[in-house]
């Protein structure tokens, strides 16, 4: 995989799961990566740089930190991201559904913009949204979950806008959609691991290095005609 040494990438829900992840895999790879998250995990890979996506001050400066200490933002791997607990739809409180919203895809938004405003002025960038086959592949089952689904489904479509607006300009952006990794994320769960798995083809979740890899090669150049893709990696979840 043709990866520039030393690219300057920003990663952001960084200090676990899928995030964790894609910063160790580019790190081991040569690239200068800069950790951004709410807290600063204890096995923190590159610089930590504090941000939360959810307050535009504190993208602006995280954003601001990272240009002034390498000069440049050459990709960006948006991760950040969070799911509700399993609650039917008529049940939802307000403030679950914004937080859930916010947290995904209009932080990924604003962390989006801002970056791709350096990468704009710079001619050059690449952009990886971590999205889900939630999205618009598939209603998960059991769990009842509107405003994860909701939220990963307007990614999916903000991605594409962004692609289309920024390409002509040097900048391409894609998303990549899993289906159940392993992660923390799915730590509460646990009693629906077994019927998951039993409907997923390849019978088991993906490992979090199998989606780093996958984003590093969108944002690599061999994956340089992508513009406004959407990768699809499930384990066959979907074709059923």
């Amino acid at each position: 995989m043709a990866w520039p040494e030393g690219a300057v990438v920003v990663v952001t829900g960084a200090a676990g799961g899928v995030g964790h992840a894609c910063a160790a895999w580019l790190a081991e790879r040569g690239a200068q990566v800069f950790s951004l998250d709410r807290r600063e995990p204890a096995d923190v890979v590159g610089t930590f740089v504090a941000v939360d996506v959810l307050d535009e001050a504190s993208v602006d400066a995280a954003v601001a930190a990272v240009v002034d200490a390498a000069g440049r933002v050459d990709a960006l791997v948006a991760a950040a991201g969070i799911s509700e607990e399993p609650t039917p739809a008529e049940e939802m409180s307000a403030a679950t559904w914004s937080r859930t919203i916010g947290v995904n895809l209009t932080g990924v938004f604003l962390t989006c913009q801002r970056v791709g405003r350096v990468m704009l002025g710079q001619g050059a960038g690449r952009i990886v949204t971590i999205a889900s086959m939630s999205g618009a592949h598939v209603v998960n089952n059991p769990q009842q979950q509107v405003a994860y689904n909701s939220s990963k489904g307007g990614l999916v479509a903000m991605t594409k806008s962004l692609a289309f607006e920024w390409a002509s300009r040097g900048v391409r952006v894609n998303a990549l959609s899993p289906g159940y990794v392993d992660t923390p994320l799915l730590g509460s769960k646990h009693e629906l691991h077994d019927q998951w798995k039993s409907v997923t083809p390849l019978r088991r979740f993906a490992e979090p290095a199998e989606v780093a890899a996958a984003a590093a090669w969108l944002l690599s150049d061999e994956a340089a005609f992508c513009c406004g893709t959407e990768m699809l990696m499930d384990g066959g979840y979907t074709l059923a």
